[in-house]
């Protein structure tokens, strides 16, 4: 019985059934001690299904209704209870059935309470009347299935046999299972199987930055070795390897989970009548040797490990043999059993070896799973999991896996202690990236419907399922190959309305937004008339390869906001890019970064390289159409003034109308210039997105200009630095000098400027600040609304645009694109990082006005 007189212990993670007949204080007991949400009561239920809670019809509804709730409770991990009589067998098992699918753990509270304790209750109960039989018939029942319950399943057994053992009950405790370690989140060095390589692991730990003082191993950084099983059995020095990990656990400076070698030798311990094969000879060998004090330990060290860890918040689980995603921080035989073997098919291949089902290329799960138990070449991440058992007794190398850096460091085995039945490498292609040949099919899945998209800033991004559809036909239809997607940029929130008379948009409200939640200094970057793209180029096709898992594209690509190829022609598009690359090895950005491949966000110009058709037949049709009409017009009202005075005023107003178009044409013109030649295209880079297993957020937009700087002036033909200015918000000289800087770009014809705070992102009260906004110049912003946007009617009709939808869409598409990045960088399944690209993309048909 798991509790004293004031309290019961029960597993925090379990169902838990309370078994009585009516009456008997089962429905009191649990308002008092389980929230009403963790209580499924079968009275309830069959009062949701018919009006009624005492109705016996409708049973079979209510106690289908309380299953789905219960399942889906245990599902999502969350302790259940079980409010019914439960006092036959058969009413028990179905509950039993479904804790052992969702491998929880089953508790019993049992009710024993004196029959004329539970008659005179019922009796006294106005809201039903039962039939004399009925009590005396389920304590009868309930007395003949006590002895049965442990063999049932069911792992706590608490029985109270009077009210005074329920009113002596203070509080309910929840014990952790013994695979939560949630708390602990590291750093740890998680080491994959051993099997008695004793000198490996000493050469391991050493590089790894241990150091042994007093017979005891500690990292003087407190790291914390994590142990994958498989210490004994085919290796020279079982016992060596079993003292310095015991040493090392017991006194609470590692962890260790159980391979199925240790189980097996722990059952020679015990006496088993075992076979003595797969290396379990050599451990009873070199055992024997040993004092029996020290097999005793050994016996009770392997019988203590648990089958699995959940550690770092639950960010990380590391099992011997890996773990399902359902199964984390669960306890059941089940659970046991696959992280002891994984899962079989049942069959055997030409070695004679069982052939194992490759649960991690089904794998989703949101933590991490390093695992060991099958011997590969190479360790390498598939679907954020990693088999770190590279085959040191096998002559391989003995690996450890540093997180949460996510670093392997390996030693090579010192000879080959034992020749594998299967052969290393008929396990894996060492050449192979396994992420990115499980990469070339995606799941439909994961792109359709409605989706939830969590993010390292803490918030959600929701994407429907509306929003999802048209994602999906303008990637599959459209996009380029998706494994160049990591990427694609958000849209930007124009700056608020401006209050001066003249100005739709001035920098103005840009800088008081930024004063308004705290911001010192902002950036101002010139806004280039161009196409927005992302820009990928690696030193060569096999960098390339290597890090996208593309072949036969070229050395990288240049892609627009959709997705879309920029270039139409890809020999152009190569040639643009080797001239980039050439002047990033020029100016020595790879060896500065350490990388060879760079992901860049840019603006490519001309505009009309992109969007010629849409000067011809949008912006060139319109300018034309009106000034043929007004000039007709004007022509006419000139004659008619000379006839009547009076037609001068309608002179003027079209007059102001031709002058207007006539400005609407040579804003637009400035997007365009001819293309003949690869020097006659402009890229200007401003962020440096990636480098290889890097994101660059956390460097502010001055060190991006700098940086960028370097490489455009190593080809100043194709390559522009963006002009900028920073602003310091609180020198009113400052933020002058960068308005009139603005009014000269814009009356020259300059688009605008963008405006950013200094630092890439910047949290306000948990609240992201808007990542940039745009302030347009006049004329510019007569290409977006049209000729006569500035006539003081319209402007004024303009002036009341709302910009909180289109707020709010820049900071999720922001979101979502650094969250993908960030994935990218991870290593993550290209699946996780398609969910921001494509979550991207899927808000950009949220209705907002275009022109914003």
């Amino acid at each position: 019985m798991a509790r004293n007189n004031q309290q019961i212990n029960i597993p925090e993670l379990s169902l838990v059934m309370l078994i009585g007949a009516s009456s008997s204080g089962k429905s009191s007991f649990a308002r008092k001690y389980f929230k009403p949400t963790e209580v499924v009561s079968s009275d309830y239920c069959r009062g949701m299904v018919s009006d009624d809670e005492n109705s016996l019809a409708a049973s079979d509804d209510a106690f289908e209704l309380a299953r789905f709730i219960t399942a889906k409770r245990l599902k999502n991990g969350l302790l259940t209870v079980i409010d019914a009589t439960n006092v036959q067998e058969e009413s028990r098992r179905d509950w039993i059935k479904l804790a052992r699918q969702y491998h929880v753990l089953p508790v019993a509270i049992v009710f024993n309470m004196p029959e004329k304790l539970c008659t005179d209750r019922s009796l006294a109960r106005t809201d039903r009347d039962m039939a004399k039989h009925v009590i005396p018939q389920q304590i009868s029942q309930l007395k003949r299935s006590l002895r049965k319950l442990r063999m049932e399943g069911f792992r706590t057994i608490i029985e109270l046999n009077s009210q005074q053992d329920v009113d002596d009950i203070e509080e309910i405790l929840r014990t952790p299972l013994y695979n939560n370690k949630k708390q602990e989140k590291g750093p740890f060095d998680i080491i994959g199987d051993i099997h008695g390589c004793y000198d490996e692991l000493i050469n391991l730990l050493q590089e790894l930055g241990y150091k042994q003082e007093n017979e005891q191993w500690h990292h003087p950084e407190q790291r914390k070795p994590v142990f994958l099983g498989d210490l004994v059995d085919r290796g020279p020095k079982t016992p060596q390897v079993l003292k310095l990990v015991m040493d090392m656990v017991n006194a609470g400076n590692a962890l260790c989970v159980p391979g199925n070698h240790d189980v097996k030798l722990l059952k020679w311990l015990n006496g088993k009548n075992v076979q003595p094969t797969h290396g379990l000879q050599h451990s009873i060998e070199q055992l024997e040797k040993e004092t029996p004090e020290f097999r005793e330990e050994t016996k009770k060290f392997i019988d203590k490990l648990v089958s699995h860890y959940v550690l770092d918040e639950g960010k990380l689980v590391v099992a011997h043999a890996g773990i399902r995603e359902e199964m984390q921080g669960r306890g059941s035989g089940a659970v046991r059993e696959f992280c002891l073997y994984g899962e079989t098919t049942g069959e055997t291949d030409e070695f004679g070896l069982p052939i194992r089902y490759n649960w991690a290329a089904e794998y989703k799960g949101k933590a991490n799973v390093v695992y060991g138990h099958t011997p590969v070449p190479e360790a390498q991440w598939l679907n954020r999991t990693i088999d770190i058992d590279t085959g040191c007794v096998f002559g391989g190398k003995l690996t450890a896996l540093r997180y949460p850096e996510k670093q392997l460091v390996s030693v090579p085995a010192l000879t080959t202690y034992c020749e594998p039945v299967r052969p290393l490498y008929y396990t894996a292609d060492a050449t192979i990236n396994l992420q990115q040949e499980y990469d070339d099919i995606l799941d439909i899945s994961d792109f359709t419907g409605k989706h939830i998209i969590p993010t390292r800033f803490g918030h959600n991004v929701t994407i429907r399922e509306e929003n999802a559809i048209a994602a999906l036909e303008v990637m599959s239809r459209f996009a380029v190959n998706p494994k160049w997607l990591i990427y694609l940029p958000p849209t930007m929130s124009p700056v608020e309305t401006s209050k001066l008379d003249d100005y739709l948009e001035h920098p103005k409200e840009a800088f008081d937004y930024y004063a308004d939640v705290g911001i010192e200094k902002v950036i101002c970057e010139e806004k280039h008339m161009g196409s927005r793209t992302v820009v990928i180029v690696g030193k060569n096709e096999t960098v390339i390869k290597d890090a996208f898992g593309i072949t036969n594209e070229g050395i990288g690509i240049i892609y627009t906001r959709t997705g879309r190829a920029f270039f139409n022609d890809k020999e152009l598009e190569q040639a643009f890019l080797q001239r980039l690359n050439t002047a990033l090895e020029e100016s020595g950005f790879y060896e500065a970064f350490q990388t060879n491949w760079v992901c860049f966000d840019a603006e490519l110009m001309p505009w009309s390289a992109k969007a010629q058709s849409l000067l011809e037949k949008q912006y060139g049709s319109v300018g034309a159409a009106a000034t043929y009409s007004l000039q007709s017009a004007v022509q006419q009202l000139q004659q008619a003034v000379g006839i009547n005075p009076e037609a001068n005023a309608l002179l003027e107003k079209y007059s102001t109308k031709q002058q207007q178009v006539t400005q609407y044409i040579q804003s637009y013109q400035q997007y365009c210039w001819p293309v003949d030649s690869l020097d006659d295209y402009k890229l200007a880079p401003f962020h440096i997105l990636a480098t290889a297993g890097k994101t660059w957020t956390d460097q502010d937009h001055g060190w991006h200009m700098e940086q960028i700087k370097k490489i455009c002036e190593a080809d100043t033909s194709i390559l522009k630095a963006t002009p900028y200015k920073v602003v310091n918000l609180q020198d009113a000289a400052s933020v002058l000098e960068a308005t009139d800087w603005w009014v000269s770009m814009t009356g020259k014809g300059g688009e605008g400027m963008v405006v950013k705070p200094y630092q890439f992102i910047h949290i306000n009260e948990d609240k992201m600040t808007q990542p940039a906004v745009k302030v347009r110049g006049k004329e510019y912003l007569r290409i977006i609304y049209g000729p006569e946007y500035t006539t003081p009617a319209n402007l004024t009709r303009l002036k009341s645009r709302g910009l909180s939808a289109k707020r709010s869409l820049a900071l999720r598409e922001f979101t979502l694109g650094i969250e993908g990045l960030q994935r990218f960088a991870n290593k993550e399944p290209l699946g996780k990082i398609h969910q921001c690209v494509f979550g991207v993309l899927s808000l950009e048909s949220e209705p907002v006005d275009p022109r914003l």
